[in-house]
Protein backbone atom coordinates (compact mmCIF):
# COMPACT_ATOMS: atom_id res chain seq x y z
CA UNK A 1 0.00 0.00 0.00
CA UNK A 2 1.19 3.48 -1.04
CA UNK A 3 1.00 6.06 1.84
CA UNK A 4 2.34 9.24 2.16
CA UNK A 5 2.06 11.62 4.84
CA UNK A 6 0.53 14.97 3.09
CA UNK A 7 -0.40 18.57 3.86
CA UNK A 8 -0.17 20.25 7.04
CA UNK A 9 1.91 17.70 8.95
CA UNK A 10 4.89 18.04 6.33
CA UNK A 11 4.47 21.75 6.27
CA UNK A 12 4.44 22.23 9.89
CA UNK A 13 7.48 20.01 9.95
CA UNK A 14 9.38 22.20 7.63
CA UNK A 15 8.50 25.26 9.49
CA UNK A 16 9.77 23.76 12.89
CA UNK A 17 6.37 24.63 14.10
CA UNK A 18 4.53 22.27 16.92
CA UNK A 19 2.80 18.89 15.15
CA UNK A 20 -1.02 19.01 14.54
CA UNK A 21 -2.87 16.15 12.84
CA UNK A 22 -1.57 13.84 10.48
CA UNK A 23 -2.98 12.90 7.43
CA UNK A 24 -1.83 10.55 4.97
CA UNK A 25 -2.81 10.07 1.21
CA UNK A 26 -3.31 6.45 -0.23
CA UNK A 27 -2.47 5.74 -3.60
CA UNK A 28 -3.39 2.73 -6.05
CA UNK A 29 -6.37 1.25 -3.28
CA UNK A 30 -10.20 1.48 -3.16
CA UNK A 31 -12.87 1.30 -0.27
CA UNK A 32 -13.33 -2.47 -0.71
CA UNK A 33 -8.95 -2.66 -0.34
CA UNK A 34 -9.24 -0.23 2.19
CA UNK A 35 -11.74 -1.80 4.38
CA UNK A 36 -9.96 -4.93 4.00
CA UNK A 37 -6.81 -4.10 5.01
CA UNK A 38 -9.06 -2.69 8.47
CA UNK A 39 -9.45 0.87 7.76
CA UNK A 40 -12.56 2.40 8.74
CA UNK A 41 -14.29 4.46 6.47
CA UNK A 42 -15.64 7.82 7.58
CA UNK A 43 -15.81 9.99 4.21
CA UNK A 44 -19.27 11.89 3.40
CA UNK A 45 -17.55 13.44 -0.05
CA UNK A 46 -15.16 11.63 -0.67
CA UNK A 47 -13.12 8.19 0.53
CA UNK A 48 -11.67 9.35 3.54
CA UNK A 49 -10.64 6.45 6.62
CA UNK A 50 -9.17 5.81 9.81
CA UNK A 51 -6.04 3.92 10.59
CA UNK A 52 -7.30 0.57 12.39
CA UNK A 53 -3.98 1.50 14.62
CA UNK A 54 -3.02 5.30 15.29
CA UNK A 55 -6.44 6.52 14.23
CA UNK A 56 -5.10 8.92 11.64
CA UNK A 57 -6.79 9.84 8.60
CA UNK A 58 -5.84 8.15 5.14
CA UNK A 59 -7.63 9.50 2.52
CA UNK A 60 -7.85 8.01 -1.20
CA UNK A 61 -5.55 9.99 -3.69
CA UNK A 62 -8.19 12.06 -5.57
CA UNK A 63 -8.75 14.94 -8.23
CA UNK A 64 -11.52 17.06 -8.43
CA UNK A 65 -13.98 18.57 -11.12
CA UNK A 66 -15.50 21.86 -10.88
CA UNK A 67 -19.34 21.09 -12.09
CA UNK A 68 -21.19 24.34 -10.93
CA UNK A 69 -20.90 28.10 -8.79
CA UNK A 70 -19.12 27.85 -5.29
CA UNK A 71 -17.07 25.59 -3.42
CA UNK A 72 -19.50 22.97 -3.43
CA UNK A 73 -19.71 22.32 -6.80
CA UNK A 74 -17.27 19.44 -7.99
CA UNK A 75 -16.89 16.03 -8.65
CA UNK A 76 -14.51 13.86 -6.97
CA UNK A 77 -12.65 10.99 -8.69
CA UNK A 78 -11.33 8.85 -6.08
CA UNK A 79 -10.12 6.14 -8.62
CA UNK A 80 -6.79 3.68 -8.27
CA UNK A 81 -5.33 5.22 -11.21
CA UNK A 82 -4.94 9.11 -9.30
CA UNK A 83 -1.46 9.54 -8.72
CA UNK A 84 0.19 11.40 -6.09
CA UNK A 85 1.29 14.32 -8.04
CA UNK A 86 -2.23 14.60 -9.56
CA UNK A 87 -3.61 14.77 -5.76
CA UNK A 88 -1.28 17.40 -5.18
CA UNK A 89 -1.74 19.29 -7.94
CA UNK A 90 -5.72 19.44 -6.38
CA UNK A 91 -4.56 21.55 -3.24
CA UNK A 92 -5.06 24.83 -2.51
CA UNK A 93 -1.01 26.12 -1.52
CA UNK A 94 1.94 25.09 -2.58
CA UNK A 95 3.23 24.99 1.40
CA UNK A 96 0.21 22.30 1.59
CA UNK A 97 1.01 20.28 -1.70
CA UNK A 98 4.21 18.25 -0.44
CA UNK A 99 4.46 14.94 0.49
CA UNK A 100 6.53 12.83 2.65
CA UNK A 101 7.27 9.26 1.90
CA UNK A 102 8.24 7.06 5.10
CA UNK A 103 12.17 7.40 4.65
CA UNK A 104 11.45 11.34 5.20
CA UNK A 105 12.47 11.84 1.42
CA UNK A 106 9.66 14.74 0.23
CA UNK A 107 7.36 14.51 -2.94
CA UNK A 108 6.92 18.54 -3.96
CA UNK A 109 6.30 19.17 -7.26
CA UNK A 110 4.92 22.35 -6.67
CA UNK A 111 8.17 24.00 -4.86
CA UNK A 112 6.16 23.95 -1.68
CA UNK A 113 9.66 23.65 0.70
CA UNK A 114 11.47 26.44 -1.80
CA UNK A 115 8.04 29.18 -0.35
CA UNK A 116 8.36 27.76 2.92
CA UNK A 117 12.31 28.93 3.09
CA UNK A 118 11.18 32.06 1.28
CA UNK A 119 7.75 32.54 3.66
CA UNK A 120 5.72 32.94 0.81
CA UNK A 121 1.69 31.98 0.10
CA UNK A 122 1.56 31.09 -3.27
CA UNK A 123 -1.44 28.85 -5.21
CA UNK A 124 -0.77 25.77 -6.67
CA UNK A 125 -2.48 26.08 -9.82
CA UNK A 126 -5.27 27.91 -11.91
CA UNK A 127 -7.60 25.47 -10.16
CA UNK A 128 -7.28 27.94 -7.02
CA UNK A 129 -10.01 30.10 -8.38
CA UNK A 130 -13.10 27.52 -8.49
CA UNK A 131 -13.08 27.63 -5.10
CA UNK A 132 -13.86 30.58 -3.37
CA UNK A 133 -13.54 29.60 0.24
CA UNK A 134 -10.08 29.55 -0.52
CA UNK A 135 -9.46 33.62 -0.68
CA UNK A 136 -10.66 33.21 3.47
CA UNK A 137 -8.47 30.32 3.48
CA UNK A 138 -5.20 32.28 2.49
CA UNK A 139 -6.38 34.96 4.92
CA UNK A 140 -6.69 32.66 7.25
CA UNK A 141 -3.20 31.09 6.93
CA UNK A 142 -1.55 34.44 7.02
CA UNK A 143 -3.16 34.93 9.98
CA UNK A 144 -1.57 32.11 11.34
CA UNK A 145 1.64 32.75 9.38
CA UNK A 146 2.37 36.15 8.74
CA UNK A 147 4.21 36.14 12.27
CA UNK A 148 6.87 33.97 10.40
CA UNK A 149 7.40 36.50 7.73
CA UNK A 150 4.80 35.12 5.36
CA UNK A 151 3.36 37.22 3.00
CA UNK A 152 1.00 36.12 -0.50
CA UNK A 153 2.71 35.94 -3.61
CA UNK A 154 1.49 38.92 -6.11
CA UNK A 155 0.04 36.75 -8.56
CA UNK A 156 -2.21 34.80 -5.88
CA UNK A 157 -3.09 38.20 -4.38
CA UNK A 158 -4.18 38.91 -8.02
CA UNK A 159 -6.21 35.78 -8.83
CA UNK A 160 -8.49 36.35 -5.18
CA UNK A 161 -9.08 39.89 -6.72
CA UNK A 162 -10.03 38.55 -10.18
CA UNK A 163 -12.29 35.86 -7.81
CA UNK A 164 -14.20 38.47 -5.83
CA UNK A 165 -14.82 40.61 -8.76
CA UNK A 166 -16.27 37.65 -10.45
CA UNK A 167 -18.42 37.24 -7.35
CA UNK A 168 -17.57 34.25 -6.67
CA UNK A 169 -17.43 34.72 -3.03
CA UNK A 170 -21.42 35.19 -2.95
CA UNK A 171 -21.72 32.00 -2.80
CA UNK A 172 -20.19 31.85 0.65
CA UNK A 173 -22.66 30.43 3.03
CA UNK A 174 -22.38 31.96 6.93
CA UNK A 175 -21.44 28.97 8.30
CA UNK A 176 -18.30 28.58 6.33
CA UNK A 177 -17.51 32.35 6.45
CA UNK A 178 -18.15 32.13 10.32
CA UNK A 179 -15.77 29.18 10.48
CA UNK A 180 -13.06 30.88 9.10
CA UNK A 181 -13.61 34.09 10.51
CA UNK A 182 -13.57 32.32 14.20
CA UNK A 183 -10.56 30.45 13.24
CA UNK A 184 -8.78 33.56 12.02
CA UNK A 185 -9.75 35.67 15.27
CA UNK A 186 -7.99 32.67 17.13
CA UNK A 187 -4.72 32.47 15.70
CA UNK A 188 -1.27 34.94 15.88
CA UNK A 189 -2.07 37.86 14.01
CA UNK A 190 -5.95 38.49 13.62
CA UNK A 191 -4.99 41.70 11.75
CA UNK A 192 -2.98 39.80 8.72
CA UNK A 193 -6.92 38.44 8.01
CA UNK A 194 -8.26 41.38 8.00
CA UNK A 195 -5.29 42.81 5.74
CA UNK A 196 -5.53 40.27 3.44
CA UNK A 197 -9.30 40.32 2.66
CA UNK A 198 -8.90 43.99 2.42
CA UNK A 199 -6.36 43.99 -0.18
CA UNK A 200 -8.20 41.75 -2.34
CA UNK A 201 -11.82 43.58 -2.19
CA UNK A 202 -12.96 40.42 0.02
CA UNK A 203 -13.88 42.03 3.29
CA UNK A 204 -16.13 44.23 1.66
CA UNK A 205 -18.37 40.74 0.73
CA UNK A 206 -17.97 39.06 3.93
CA UNK A 207 -17.62 41.41 6.49
CA UNK A 208 -18.65 44.50 4.63
CA UNK A 209 -19.56 46.71 7.93
CA UNK A 210 -15.64 46.01 9.02
CA UNK A 211 -14.58 46.89 5.64
CA UNK A 212 -16.48 50.32 6.03
CA UNK A 213 -14.03 51.04 8.69
CA UNK A 214 -11.05 51.71 6.68
CA UNK A 215 -10.03 55.22 5.82
CA UNK A 216 -12.50 56.84 8.43
CA UNK A 217 -10.42 58.98 10.53
CA UNK A 218 -10.09 59.54 13.92
CA UNK A 219 -9.19 62.10 16.31
CA UNK A 220 -5.28 61.83 16.17
CA UNK A 221 -4.25 62.91 19.76
CA UNK A 222 -6.22 59.77 20.72
CA UNK A 223 -6.05 57.37 17.47
CA UNK A 224 -2.23 58.57 16.24
CA UNK A 225 -3.12 55.70 13.87
CA UNK A 226 -6.23 58.36 12.68
CA UNK A 227 -7.31 55.54 10.31
CA UNK A 228 -10.72 53.29 12.09
CA UNK A 229 -9.58 50.46 9.89
CA UNK A 230 -5.69 50.20 11.31
CA UNK A 231 -6.97 50.85 14.61
CA UNK A 232 -9.32 47.29 14.54
CA UNK A 233 -6.43 46.10 13.57
CA UNK A 234 -4.29 46.64 16.39
CA UNK A 235 -7.17 45.97 18.53
CA UNK A 236 -7.05 42.26 17.49
CA UNK A 237 -3.49 41.88 17.23
CA UNK A 238 -3.79 43.34 21.08
CA UNK A 239 -6.65 40.82 22.11
CA UNK A 240 -4.65 37.95 20.00
CA UNK A 241 -1.45 39.56 22.65
CA UNK A 242 -3.80 39.06 25.75
CA UNK A 243 -6.28 36.40 25.02
CA UNK A 244 -4.12 34.15 23.11
CA UNK A 245 -6.56 31.70 20.99
CA UNK A 246 -9.95 33.45 22.79
CA UNK A 247 -12.09 34.05 19.46
CA UNK A 248 -15.18 35.63 22.17
CA UNK A 249 -12.78 38.56 23.41
CA UNK A 250 -11.05 39.08 19.64
CA UNK A 251 -14.67 39.05 17.92
CA UNK A 252 -15.57 41.63 20.60
CA UNK A 253 -12.40 43.84 19.98
CA UNK A 254 -13.34 43.55 16.24
CA UNK A 255 -16.42 44.71 16.46
CA UNK A 256 -16.34 47.05 19.22
CA UNK A 257 -16.27 50.38 16.94
CA UNK A 258 -18.38 49.40 14.06
CA UNK A 259 -20.42 52.72 14.47
CA UNK A 260 -17.78 55.00 13.60
CA UNK A 261 -18.56 53.91 9.74
CA UNK A 262 -21.76 55.78 10.23
CA UNK A 263 -20.60 59.10 11.47
CA UNK A 264 -21.81 61.94 9.12
CA UNK A 265 -18.96 63.44 6.84
CA UNK A 266 -19.35 66.76 8.39
CA UNK A 267 -18.51 65.63 12.10
CA UNK A 268 -15.57 63.40 11.37
CA UNK A 269 -13.09 63.26 12.90
CA UNK A 270 -15.36 63.13 15.88
CA UNK A 271 -17.40 59.93 16.71
CA UNK A 272 -19.87 60.98 19.58
CA UNK A 273 -22.37 58.34 20.01
CA UNK A 274 -20.39 55.33 18.00
CA UNK A 275 -20.99 53.29 20.79
CA UNK A 276 -24.87 53.27 20.19
CA UNK A 277 -24.65 53.44 16.44
CA UNK A 278 -22.60 50.22 16.43
CA UNK A 279 -25.23 48.88 18.02
CA UNK A 280 -27.42 47.96 14.19
CA UNK A 281 -24.80 47.19 12.36
CA UNK A 282 -23.12 44.38 14.75
CA UNK A 283 -26.54 43.19 14.88
CA UNK A 284 -26.85 42.58 11.27
CA UNK A 285 -23.66 40.98 11.10
CA UNK A 286 -24.58 38.85 14.05
CA UNK A 287 -27.59 37.76 12.29
CA UNK A 288 -26.03 37.11 8.82
CA UNK A 289 -23.45 34.73 9.72
CA UNK A 290 -25.51 33.41 12.82
CA UNK A 291 -22.92 34.30 15.31
CA UNK A 292 -22.94 31.93 18.40
CA UNK A 293 -24.36 33.50 21.50
CA UNK A 294 -21.16 33.87 23.71
CA UNK A 295 -19.13 36.00 20.93
CA UNK A 296 -22.38 38.23 20.17
CA UNK A 297 -23.72 38.99 23.84
CA UNK A 298 -20.01 39.52 24.99
CA UNK A 299 -19.62 42.28 21.27
CA UNK A 300 -23.02 43.96 22.45
CA UNK A 301 -21.80 44.54 25.60
CA UNK A 302 -18.56 46.00 24.81
CA UNK A 303 -19.87 47.88 21.99
CA UNK A 304 -22.30 49.86 24.73
CA UNK A 305 -20.23 50.27 27.05
CA UNK A 306 -16.41 50.60 26.14
CA UNK A 307 -16.42 54.42 26.78
CA UNK A 308 -18.19 54.05 29.85
CA UNK A 309 -15.36 52.08 31.11
CA UNK A 310 -12.66 54.20 29.69
CA UNK A 311 -14.08 57.06 31.58
CA UNK A 312 -14.46 54.40 34.73
CA UNK A 313 -12.84 57.17 37.02
CA UNK A 314 -15.38 59.40 36.88
CA UNK A 315 -18.35 57.32 37.06
CA UNK A 316 -20.77 57.74 40.37
CA UNK A 317 -21.08 54.24 42.59
CA UNK A 318 -24.25 53.97 41.26
CA UNK A 319 -23.50 54.52 37.88
CA UNK A 320 -20.90 51.64 38.22
CA UNK A 321 -23.27 49.52 39.68
CA UNK A 322 -25.94 49.73 36.92
CA UNK A 323 -23.12 49.49 34.37
CA UNK A 324 -22.24 46.05 35.77
CA UNK A 325 -26.28 45.39 36.33
CA UNK A 326 -26.37 46.17 32.24
CA UNK A 327 -24.15 44.13 31.38
CA UNK A 328 -25.73 40.82 33.26
CA UNK A 329 -22.36 40.94 35.48
CA UNK A 330 -24.15 39.60 38.77
CA UNK A 331 -25.71 36.31 36.75
CA UNK A 332 -22.87 35.76 34.44
CA UNK A 333 -19.55 37.13 36.43
CA UNK A 334 -17.14 36.08 33.94
CA UNK A 335 -18.89 38.70 31.32
CA UNK A 336 -17.24 41.73 33.54
CA UNK A 337 -13.62 40.72 33.10
CA UNK A 338 -13.97 39.82 29.46
CA UNK A 339 -15.46 43.27 28.95
CA UNK A 340 -11.81 44.91 31.03
CA UNK A 341 -9.78 42.86 28.71
CA UNK A 342 -11.54 44.54 25.58
CA UNK A 343 -11.69 47.63 26.74
CA UNK A 344 -7.68 47.15 27.64
CA UNK A 345 -7.24 46.33 23.71
CA UNK A 346 -9.10 49.02 22.91
CA UNK A 347 -6.85 51.28 24.82
CA UNK A 348 -3.89 49.48 24.07
CA UNK A 349 -4.55 48.82 20.27
CA UNK A 350 -3.30 52.46 19.30
CA UNK A 351 0.05 53.56 17.99
CA UNK A 352 2.32 54.00 20.46
CA UNK A 353 -0.03 52.74 23.30
CA UNK A 354 1.04 48.79 23.12
CA UNK A 355 2.71 49.00 26.51
CA UNK A 356 0.20 51.11 27.71
CA UNK A 357 -0.96 50.42 31.62
CA UNK A 358 -5.00 50.45 31.84
CA UNK A 359 -5.84 50.73 35.48
CA UNK A 360 -9.34 51.00 34.06
CA UNK A 361 -9.75 47.12 33.75
CA UNK A 362 -8.63 46.79 37.12
CA UNK A 363 -11.20 49.49 38.91
CA UNK A 364 -13.77 47.21 37.13
CA UNK A 365 -12.64 44.47 38.72
CA UNK A 366 -12.50 45.85 41.83
CA UNK A 367 -15.83 47.34 41.88
CA UNK A 368 -17.47 43.82 40.81
CA UNK A 369 -15.99 41.71 43.30
CA UNK A 370 -17.26 44.19 45.90
CA UNK A 371 -20.78 44.23 44.50
CA UNK A 372 -20.80 40.25 44.06
CA UNK A 373 -19.90 39.77 47.87
CA UNK A 374 -23.37 41.21 48.67
CA UNK A 375 -25.94 38.93 48.16
CA UNK A 376 -29.65 38.72 48.55
CA UNK A 377 -29.46 36.21 51.60
CA UNK A 378 -27.61 38.95 53.50
CA UNK A 379 -30.29 41.62 53.00
CA UNK A 380 -33.04 39.26 53.38
CA UNK A 381 -31.75 38.09 57.33
CA UNK A 382 -31.91 41.71 57.80
CA UNK A 383 -35.55 41.40 58.13
CA UNK A 384 -36.31 42.93 54.56
CA UNK A 385 -38.82 40.99 52.38
CA UNK A 386 -40.39 41.22 49.54
CA UNK A 387 -39.94 44.33 46.70
CA UNK A 388 -37.93 45.79 49.15
CA UNK A 389 -34.77 43.27 48.88
CA UNK A 390 -33.76 44.34 45.38
CA UNK A 391 -33.87 48.01 46.13
CA UNK A 392 -31.67 47.17 49.43
CA UNK A 393 -29.31 44.81 46.99
CA UNK A 394 -28.60 47.55 45.14
CA UNK A 395 -28.34 50.28 47.78
CA UNK A 396 -25.59 47.66 49.64
CA UNK A 397 -24.03 47.13 46.39
CA UNK A 398 -23.39 50.64 45.42
CA UNK A 399 -21.92 51.27 49.25
CA UNK A 400 -19.54 48.35 48.84
CA UNK A 401 -18.41 49.39 45.34
CA UNK A 402 -17.69 53.10 46.67
CA UNK A 403 -15.62 51.35 49.76
CA UNK A 404 -13.80 49.48 47.34
CA UNK A 405 -12.93 52.62 45.36
CA UNK A 406 -12.04 54.37 48.46
CA UNK A 407 -9.72 51.44 49.55
CA UNK A 408 -8.29 51.01 46.12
Amino acid sequence: MEIYLVGGAVRDRLLGQPAGDRDHVVVGETQASMEAAGFRAIGRDFPVFLHPRTQEEHALARTERKSGRGYRGFVVDADPSVTLEQDLGRRDFTINAIAEVPDGTLVDPHGGARDIEARVLRHVGDAFSEDPLRVLRAARFMARFAPLGFTVADETMALMRGMVEAGELETLTPERVWQELSRALASARPSAFLRTLHDCGALAVVLPEVDALYGVPQRAEFHPEVDTGVHIELVVDMAARLAPGDAVIAFAALTHDLGKALTPADKLPRHVGHEHAGLAPLDALCARLKVPAAQRELAIVACREHLNVHRIAELRGATLHDLIARCDGFRKPARIDQLALVCECDKRGRLGSAEDAYPQADILRRAHAAALAVNARDIAAEGITGPAIGDALRTARIAAIAAARQAG
